[in-house]
């Protein structure tokens, strides 16, 4: 069982920026494709970036390109979301995401473990 806690999140001014942190249980965490993931309030949750296990590869949604970076230290347990020039239509729950294959995808679906989220609100 992999257990995966977000921190990081708050309020923000449009412009600002914010580091999410996934912290995940286990010794695997390393051989896990990790992905985050959002949800707006009366809205499907969404792909945000995924990145495989080795570090080797990144993928973003279109909505966030150029602005976020994902990123992992295998070494800590953690993956981490950096969110700069944040707009209000950012504002949402962010979830990480744990797949054990190790190949990262873009579907929801396919992740077996999500953390509880952690609120992210983008001010105009």
């Amino acid at each position: 069982q992999v257990q995966l806690v977000e921190s990081g999140g708050g309020l923000v001014q449009a412009g600002g920026s914010l580091r999410l942190s996934c912290a995940a249980s286990g010794r695997a965490f390393r051989s896990y494709a990790m992905a985050w993931f959002r949800q707006a309030p009366g809205k499907e949750r969404e792909f945000v970036a995924r990145i495989s296990w080795n570090v080797g590869s990144t993928y973003y949604a279109d909505s966030v390109k150029g602005r976020f970076t994902i990123s992992r230290d295998n070494a800590k347990n953690t993956q981490y979301l950096q969110m700069n020039n944040l707009k209000p239509e950012d504002t949402a729950v962010y979830y990480c995401a744990a797949r054990t294959s190790g190949i990262a995808t873009m579907q929801r679906s396919e992740y077996d473990y999500w953390g509880p989220g952690t609120q992210v609100t983008v001010s105009s």
